[in-house]
Parts: structure tokens; sequence; C-alpha cells
């Protein structure tokens, strides 16, 4: 039973009313699968699930793209703060949730957003559910990696910078900033980020615990923000080269991860006749039309 469905069931989540049952995935995130913290005290759940045959295939209901009135595709379910008070023998956990539409996920894991190819990746200890569908697509995760994850990891690296000089600090995050001089969380995201990159770069793998004692001293403050900086700046030189090098496609390979897809979609629903065409087997069909006339005004 996915998370979804149990804390649905308990009424502290109200999801579409399809989604609980369709979850394919789910997986810890956050400090836990980043190995720098064992506390699940707070939980944060990215997941994705198949909707309904009618949403990824709306000419299934009638609609014609660009005419009259479309219904609303589902893209993602979020749900944040969940408090849920009788987990941990009373003690309470508090979850953040994430649950992507198939498609969504397809398309963000395709664009190596960090968040989503990081939520392939994570120790199989933090899976909390997958179905044979979610087995499936974890095993091809590293179909998604191409050349296009540096700027991409790059650009979430300069924004967590960013935040780092600008975002004005509250709670305990304030209490980071006036024990250390920065915001030493934000600091251990830039390292990682730069860290997970590097991997798909030069190995086409990740493994999101690699650099796990790094970043447990950055966030116990063992790093000044300037030699953070410092890092970055020569990481950023040496990832522009590995980046020249690297033996990932430029790009994602878009017909292999579309024929994933399909094949996870007609798992869960059985065929898929009607609802896509494969051109590769149209185009012979066709051929195959044009033998058999040919043949026939020969014999004419």
């Amino acid at each position: 039973m996915s998370t979804l469905q149990r804390l649905t069931d308990r009424g502290l989540v109200k999801p579409p009313r399809w989604l609980p049952g369709n979850v394919q995935h789910e997986t810890i995130m956050g400090s836990v699968a980043y190995g720098v913290s064992s506390d699940t005290s707070d939980m944060d759940v990215y997941g994705w699930a198949i909707p309904p045959k009618e949403d990824i295939f709306p000419h299934l209901r009638g609609e014609i793209p660009g005419f009259g009135k479309t219904a609303k595709r589902f893209e993602v379910f979020q749900e944040h703060h969940v408090e849920d008070a009788d987990a941990l023998a009373g003690h309470g956990r508090t979850y953040d949730l994430t649950i992507f539409g198939i498609v969504k996920f397809f398309q963000l894991a395709m664009e190596n957003n960090p968040n989503v190819i990081d939520s392939l990746f994570t120790p199989t200890t933090c899976v909390l559910h997958s179905t044979r569908v979610g087995n499936l697509v974890r095993e091809n995760r590293r179909l998604f990696l191409h050349k296009g994850a540096w700027p991409k990891f790059k650009g979430y690296a300069y924004s967590q910078l960013h935040k780092l000089a600008t975002k004005q600090p509250q709670g305990k995050r304030a209490e980071l900033v006036a024990e250390h001089g920065y915001d030493t969380k934000f600091g251990y995201h830039v390292v990682r980020l730069i860290g997970e990159v590097e991997q798909i770069l030069v190995e086409g793998d990740i493994d999101l615990q690699r650099n796990n004692e790094q970043l447990k001293a950055i966030r116990r403050g063992e790093w000044t923000e300037e030699r953070l900086r410092q890092w970055f700046a020569e990481k950023e030189s040496q990832l522009e080269r590995a980046y020249a090098e690297s033996t990932l496609r430029a790009t994602p390979d878009e017909p292999k991860i579309r024929a994933l897809l399909l094949a996870a979609l007609e798992d869960h629903y059985g065929s898929l006749e009607g609802c896509v065409v494969d051109p590769d087997r149209a185009v012979v069909a066709l051929r195959n039309i044009q033998a058999e006339l040919e043949r026939v005004r020969d014999l004419l």
C-alpha cells in the first residue's frame, strides 16, 4: 500500500479519488536519501502515478486538440506539512508529498530535473512503495541521463548560492546563520548538486550517498562560505571540461524514453490499441499496401 493511500484512508489528505490506488512508485527524498540524516520524523516523499486512460489519451473522451473546451490533465498532487500524530509510536511524523502523473514525471526526468532524477536514484532503503511498473521504470533510470544534466544541475546550484546570499533566514535557518555565518543547508545543496552531476557526466550513474561525509561536514559548519564558493568555482571549471569529454548523449534519447513510457502504460492498462499509433508500424503497413496495389496493377 502506498503512503498516499494510507494517509488518504485516515482522512489526512484528500487527493483525486483515482490517485491513491494508482501510485506506482514512492520514495523518501531529502537529507535521508542523501545520507546526511537518519531522522525520519519529517519525510519528503516523491512519487508518480498513472492516471485514467482518458487523461493521457484525451481523444478517447472525444476531445479534439485545439478545438473547444478541454479538460485539465493531471500533472501533480502536492500536499505539505501533513501531520500524522500516530506515527513513530506516537511521536508523530510530518509528510511533504509530491506525486506526479507519469507523463509529467517522464518529461521532467527527460529534462534532467534534479529532484525528479534524484527520486529515481534513491537508495533501495528509501523506496516506500513500488509496483511492477514502478520497478520497470527504476530499472531503466539511466536511460534518462544525458549531457543536458550539466546546465540543469548547475542552474539549480547557482539558485542555491543566490538564496544563500539573498534569502532572509527564519527559524532554524536563522540559527544556522547565527552559528556558522551563512546558511549551511543551502551550502550543502550546492555541493550535493555539483557532486551528482559530476557522477552523471563521468560515470553515467548516480550514488546519492557517495559524498555524504563531505555533506555532513558542511552542514556542521566545517566549511566557511568562502571555502564553499572557491570550491564551486574550481569545480565549475573542471566540469566544463568533463562536459566536453563526456561520452553521454548530448540530448535525451527520446524514442527509447517514449518506448519505456508506452511499455509502462501498456503494462498498467493492457492493450493500447486505439490509444496511440506506432509510426514505424504505420509506415510498414503503408508500404505493404503499396506493394499489394502494384502487384494487382501488374496482374491487370
